[in-house]
């Protein structure tokens, strides 16, 4: 398996990203370890996991997974998610931080986090406070690195502006959501990631399984993450609509026609693009975890390429966006000298 930079560190991540916020619900202790293991001497590295996934289950089950062979894993996880009762218990501030970080190192049974990522924005807290929060516990050695999830571009930058200012540690990567079906984050985020070498671990590869080809519109879903009776409501309002069955049916062909599984097909359309350091894969069986490994070996082609640009258009149909892209401003230029 070939390695690849998180950002503009030094620390070198596996392509895969082994997703486990399925563990402890629905996936058992016993599977999910097993899935751990396999997944480590398949090459994966890198795990990522949050306090609030399955009440903390998740992060006791990879302490457990990864107990005489710590030191070889990156190890990423998150704050902000409800962990108790009190109006302290959720979001980015100072106390929340410093109270939820031993709580994950305890349930990791670790002395260090590798990755440290702030889950989701909290706009009650200035993010001066969260930067410093976060600062602190590099300083301290309790966390390797910092990143940010599902954070806009903007956010983003407010966030490396503020550690320049006050020379704190940085956002190093940042996890958002990104396939073949939502491709949103192109038009600001990857740019900003490349200019200033931010770290991409991008979730929701397979868009809730939609992506595997399994499931057919007009019938109920096959039982997986469209049926999960926490996730199962927010997934289908994500991905589950005619339109985006129509998008997979043109999908279906090309991976076909290429050889290889639609889920594969999938992985390997987000891993082209280069700024993607890693993809998430919450796989909940063994079999799926070999699928999802061997996708970081395929090549698409430049056609293979337009076609998913062209179903992309299904969705987002020409317009005048007032993002310039490098291409439209060479067009922009060549014009001006005529």
């Amino acid at each position: 398996m070939e390695y690849k930079k998180l950002g503009n560190t030094g620390l070198k991540v596996s392509p895969i990203c082994l997703g486990t916020m399925n563990y402890g619900d629905p996936v058992s202790e016993e599977e999910a370890i097993r899935i751990v293991n396999d997944a480590i001497e398949a090459g994966v590295n890198f795990i990522d996991t949050a306090d609030m996934y399955s009440g903390g289950k998740s992060e006791e089950i990879v302490g457990k997974a990864v107990k005489g062979k710590r030191d070889s894993m990156v190890i990423a996880t998150k704050v902000c998610g409800k962990s108790g009762p009190g109006p302290n218990d959720r979001g980015l501030s100072r106390k929340h931080i410093m109270q939820a970080v031993e709580g994950s190192l305890k349930r990791l049974q670790t002395d260090y986090i590798d990755l440290y990522y702030a889950h989701t924005p909290d706009y009650d807290t200035p993010l001066e406070e969260t930067l410093l929060a976060f600062n602190d516990l590099v300083h301290q050695g309790k966390v390797r690195y910092i990143g940010c999830s599902n954070f806009a571009a903007w956010q983003l930058c407010k966030g490396l502006g503020l550690s320049d200012l006050y020379k704190l540690a940085r956002f190093e990567c940042v996890e958002p959501p990104y396939n073949l079906l939502t491709r949103d984050i192109e038009l600001e985020l990857v740019p900003l990631c490349k200019s200033e070498k931010i770290g991409m671990c991008v979730y929701n590869p397979l868009a809730g399984e939609l992506l595997t080809g399994m499931h057919e519109f007009g019938k109920p879903p096959a039982e997986g993450r469209f049926t999960h009776k926490m996730m199962g409501p927010g997934y289908l309002d994500r991905y589950w609509s005619e339109l985006n069955f129509k998008a997979v049916d043109r999908l279906k062909q090309l991976a076909k026609d290429h050889g290889c599984t639609l889920a594969q097909f999938a992985i390997a359309w987000i891993l082209n693009n280069d700024t993607i350091t890693s993809v998430l894969s919450g796989t909940t069986a063994i079999k799926q975890l070999s699928e999802n490994i061997a996708a970081a070996e395929i090549t698409l082609s430049e056609e293979e390429l337009k076609v998913c640009d062209d179903v992309w258009l299904m969705f987002r149909p020409t317009r005048y966006p007032y993002v310039k892209s490098p291409d439209e401003v060479k067009q922009v230029l060549d014009l001006s000298k005529k």
